[in-house]
């Protein structure tokens, strides 16, 4: 077991951390896709953003060794060892989390006015433009809902990680894996007690402060 409970804190949250900016610079585009684009295949597109809610997180983190993996297929062509390290945790509890962050976001980019995008581009503005200084400061409720949502998520993560990552003690044994290797030894029910109350608080903290501060940013952009 891992003898510091704190350095098992501070690692899952550099991963949640890791895992819910790395969603989100894939996220806010997809988000910003689906929500004012209409294309063929758009519903295949859908289901496959929503792919890991639905999927065993064992598949999940599967799939991500078949394509990151040492012998995989993107992992090998790039070289970099991905797996069993805690970037690779990241990237597994990013995945997971990814289907809330777009869901939220994608919901606060169609509460926006799209009349009102349309005035600022005929100003001159850029559609990159439009979108940073107008449609993401309006939608910044679902941005902010999405992203605690995803970095929750992210802290909970189980099953895409130890199949990707595996449970290496200091490297990629975040707090559910810590609690799961805790609960296999008589001897680690205490230390597994202790860090079911960190995850539970992180937990609410974080769903806590997404309430919070999505509803004085929703009032902020309300008229």
């Amino acid at each position: 077991m891992e003898p510091d409970p704190l350095a098992i804190v501070l690692l899952s949250l550099r991963v949640a951390a890791v895992a819910t900016f790395g969603a989100a610079l894939v996220g806010v585009p997809t988000a910003w896709w689906l929500a004012r684009r209409d294309f063929p295949g758009k519903v295949v597109v859908e289901a496959l953003v929503a792919l890991p809610l639905v999927l065993p997180p064992v598949v999940t983190g599967y799939a991500l060794l078949l394509l990151f993996g040492r012998r995989g297929l993107i992992g090998e062509a790039l070289g970099l060892p991905l797996s069993f390290t805690w970037v690779g945790a990241a990237i597994a509890a990013g995945v997971v989390g990814f289907p809330l962050m777009v869901r939220a976001l994608r919901q606060g980019i169609e509460a926006v006015d799209p009349g009102l995008e349309a005035a600022v581009r005929t100003l001159g503005a850029s559609p990159m433009r439009t979108f940073l200084e107008v449609t993401l400061p309006l939608a910044a409720p679902g941005l902010v809902t999405g992203s605690l949502l995803c970095f929750a998520r992210a802290l909970g993560e189980f099953g895409a990680t130890i199949t990707f990552a595996g449970n290496v003690p200091g490297e990629t044994r975040t707090l559910t894996l810590a609690i799961w290797s805790a609960l296999q030894t008589t001897a680690g029910e205490d230390q597994a007690a202790v860090l079911v109350g960190v995850s539970v608080a992180l937990a609410v903290g974080a769903v806590a402060l997404g309430e919070l501060v999505g509803r004085r940013l929703q009032a902020r952009v309300e008229p």
